[in-house]
């Protein structure tokens, strides 16, 4: 139901629902190693729910130390034969394991907004086409390693684990996957407990496209099944993308050890709206930038700086443009804003929206009916806002946005990178010459000019300070996967 509004359209949209008959859920689901699926040693298991409804999925096994180690040594054994394989050999899996992804992309679209509870529109129209994009980009280099440019003959590491988050949950395992097999490594990947079907349903893709066994291996469970991944011995390669509290923890948990790691972790990015700048498409950029996925994005542009001539004026265009927004269903085509991912992260975003307005800052929501079932909360706006406020300071991870503003472009150089963080930064100007400037003095590891969340698999992903380090995607993110 779109927000009450008088500048709301005349007419309202019919339904548009998505059939949740193309995927079909098995009512338990065990752990994905060697090829088959397999309770785990100790029968344990944990439920899956729909975000949007709080309805029982699937049940899914609960790993512990013994199914790790299981699935290492599956890995382990596989690799042998794997990295032997010429290149162009291990690119037609990748090959064939994308093209089933796009055979079956309004299946695992549907399956990841029940699971996740984002709208379809982004896992159809966003998600499902970069993660086949992953594959393919990929296989192409699978037998071009040799002039990547880290040397000739550049070897895999060997057994990658590999620990994912809820927010993007197929395309953080392309993120993660691909460049690994591409480069001759074999996989053990923990999904997320909140989100663990498409994971389960990619290993049913890797069947289905002949990987050989033990090559990818899936095994759900919380964090301490990742914890138990990331400290074993015998993995070669630690990649995990989620918290900055976790990612400090798997760093003094690998250190001292000669598994290479990479980490992508929390972002507070700074989305700066120049007086030049388009004011529609600018607010266009910060809609996307902080209501995609419901904010549950690390790069997310959560902090919006403005320059002061035009705050009164873009503040008017952008609460015109939430009161369109329509939050509901995330299985209707016509849903923007779908269902917060847990009861625990909706909790954390109401604490900190909750103590943003106790520290003074000036909250503002457009008028929309929450749902009665599932985890739900209204796109937010806090002005007022200086540097002090936890709000523009903590990463909050859901839509809410906080709005500071700058006189000069060194004032806004300063705000921005008045963050722990540096994943990500926006630039909205006319001027390419001031874009250039800009850019070159923010520490974000991802900057975009006039748009915001755009990505590409030919473009390297990564951040600064406790953003993480090391870099997925394009050729770059080869490098964390070979012995350089």
């Amino acid at each position: 139901m779109a927000p009450a509004s008088s500048s709301a359209p005349a007419f309202e949209y019919a339904p548009a629902p998505e059939s949740r008959a193309v995927v079909d859920i098995a009512p338990s689901y065990g752990l994905f190693i060697d090829g088959e699926f397999t309770e785990a040693a100790d029968g344990k298991v944990f439920k899956t729910v729909s975000p949007s409804t709080e309805e029982v999925l699937s049940e899914v096994a609960e790993a512990g130390e013994a199914d790790v180690d299981r699935a290492v040594k599956a890995a382990r054994k596989a690799f042998e034969k794997w990295s032997a394989l010429p290149g162009a050999e291990r690119a037609k899996y990748l090959f064939r394991i994308a093209r089933i992804i796009q055979e079956r992309s309004r299946e695992l679209a549907v399956l990841e907004t029940l699971d996740n509870g984002k709208p379809i529109r982004e896992t159809r129209d966003a998600d499902l086409p970069l993660v086949a994009a992953h594959f393919f980009y990929y296989a192409g280099w699978a037998d071009k390693l040799d002039h990547a440019g880290y040397g000739a003959n550049p070897r895999p590491l060997g057994v990658a684990g590999q620990v994912i988050p809820w927010n993007f949950p197929l395309l953080m395992l392309a993120w993660k996957i691909a460049p690994a097999l591409a480069t001759g490594n074999t996989v053990v990947l923990k999904p997320a407990e909140t989100t663990p079907l498409s994971a389960l349903f990619f290993a049913d893709i890797c069947r289905q496209a002949g990987l050989p066994k033990g090559v990818v291996n899936i095994i759900t469970g919380d964090g301490r099944a990742g914890a138990a991944l990331t400290a074993h011995p015998d993995v070669n390669k630690v990649a995990f993308t989620g918290s900055t509290a976790v990612g400090k923890q798997i760093a003094r948990t690998v250190a001292g050890t000669r598994k290479k790691l990479t980490l992508e972790l929390g972002g507070k990015g700074a989305n700066i709206v120049f007086a030049d700048a388009p004011i529609d498409q600018a607010v266009e950029g910060i809609v996307n930038g902080i209501f995609f996925n419901q904010g549950q994005v690390c790069c997310a542009g959560s902090r919006l700086l403005v320059q002061e001539s035009i705050h009164d004026e873009l503040l008017d265009s952008l609460k015109r443009r939430l009161t369109t927004l329509r939050l509901g269903d995330p299985l209707d085509k016509n849903t923007d804003i779908g269902a917060i991912n847990s009861a625990e992260q909706l909790a954390r975003i109401s604490a900190l929206a909750d103590q943003g307005e106790a520290e003074g800052a000036e909250r503002w929501s457009p008028a929309c009916e929450l749902p009665s079932s599932g985890y739900w909360f209204a796109p937010t706006l806090f002005t007022n806002v200086t540097q002090a406020h936890t709000v523009a300071r903590d990463e909050i991870f859901g839509p809410v946005l906080s709005v500071l503003t700058f006189r000069t472009p060194d004032e806004a150089v300063a705000k921005a990178n008045n963050t722990p963080y540096g994943l990500s930064a926006g630039i909205w100007t006319e001027k390419g010459s001031r874009i250039l400037a800009v850019a070159n003095k923010l520490r974000a590891g991802v900057i975009w000019s006039n748009t915001f969340n755009k990505f590409d698999p030919t473009s390297p992903f990564g951040g600064y300070k406790e953003s993480g380090f090391g870099r997925e995607g394009g050729r770059h993110g080869l490098e964390a996967y070979l012995d350089v």
